[in-house]
């Protein structure tokens, strides 16, 4: 017996025994994230009112993906895009959007939402060439790293939940309340823990921890990327080792995903030990709200003698 067939039995046999019978409610909003930090924020303010489906993985590289066929599918069947922007996805989102024929989540609509456009961004540069390597001209695009800043995305994106489904704006309402209070509970909390954090240096792979890092008041005085996009060479990394004997690095930074050979080259030579962390909602078994990759990343940072 199939699904449907099974599901109009039991419908059928509830009906002849005067029992009551729960059926699910369908999602009212159907929403299609290209990362999964944006997929998991979306859940926890949209509860069962919304359906959230994430492009990318926590092992994946955000800036380079394929606008593959079952993605095209889920982008034409949403009805509010959650990206980050700020070019972050520009290699493969605008083909994607093209291709899914879906009027609601293009450019300028109510369905289209980018977390990077409701907050100020760092690291803008003053101008932008080829010769720079892969550089953000609106500025580093990886927002959710700063708890602040998250926050504010939050209260935007809940409010154009309830814009676009507005017979349940109160349960919205009600589900961002929540949120935001248990998150500036958390940021209390994340504070007080890390405050010996505060004035240590770090070298990293790519901007990734930029906003992280500068919330901690921890600095960064190198970057395994000669430039953004660019691996580390074997030239770069000679300079590096001479910033870390210099220097006093407590750690060097890569994210999950990333390629560790030239940090464990630089960690040899220098003392200085690589923490890889998980960059984003998935990327390890504990990592699996935003409140518990911030928290499992925080530990770690820690840990580190």
């Amino acid at each position: 017996m199939n699904f449907k067939l099974a599901h109009f039995a039991l419908l059928g046999f509830a009906w002849l025994s005067g029992m009551v019978v729960a059926v699910p409610a369908t999602a009212s909003v159907n929403i299609f994230a290209c990362e999964p930090e944006w997929q998991s924020l979306a859940e926890a303010l949209g509860g069962d009112k919304v359906k959230a489906d994430s492009a990318t993985t926590a092992f994946q590289d955000p800036h380079h993906i394929e606008a593959r066929p079952s993605l095209i599918v889920k982008a034409r069947r949403a009805d509010l895009l959650f990206c980050t922007g700020a070019e972050l996805e520009t290699g493969w989102l605008p083909i994607l959007l093209e291709r899914s024929t879906n009027a609601r989540i293009q450019k300028g609509k109510p369905g289209y939402f980018m977390a990077a456009a409701q907050v100020e961004l760092i690291e803008k540069p003053a101008q932008v060439d080829r010769s720079q390597g892969d550089v953000h001209a609106d500025g580093n695009p990886h927002v959710h790293w700063d708890p602040y800043r998250l926050l504010t995305i939050a209260k935007a994106f809940s409010g154009r939940l309830q814009a676009l489904d507005s017979p349940n704006s109160p349960y919205y309402r009600q589900r961002l309340s929540t949120f935001s209070s248990e998150w500036q509970d958390a940021i209390s909390d994340w504070e007080a823990r890390t405050a010996s954090l505060q004035g240590k240096q770090a070298i990293v792979y790519h901007k990734n921890w930029s906003y992280l890092l500068n919330w901690l008041g921890v600095e960064i005085i190198g970057d395994l990327e000669p430039k953004p996009g660019i691996p580390p060479t074997s030239a770069h990394l000679t300079d590096l080792l001479g910033s870390a004997r210099s220097a006093d690095p407590f750690a060097i930074l890569i994210t999950n995903y990333q390629d560790e050979k030239g940090a464990n080259w630089l960690s040899g030579k220098a003392g200085v030990p690589v923490v890889s962390l998980p960059f984003t909602v998935g990327g390890s078994e504990q990592a699996n709200s935003l409140f518990a990759l911030y928290d499992q990343v925080l530990a770690r940072l820690l840990q580190v003698p």
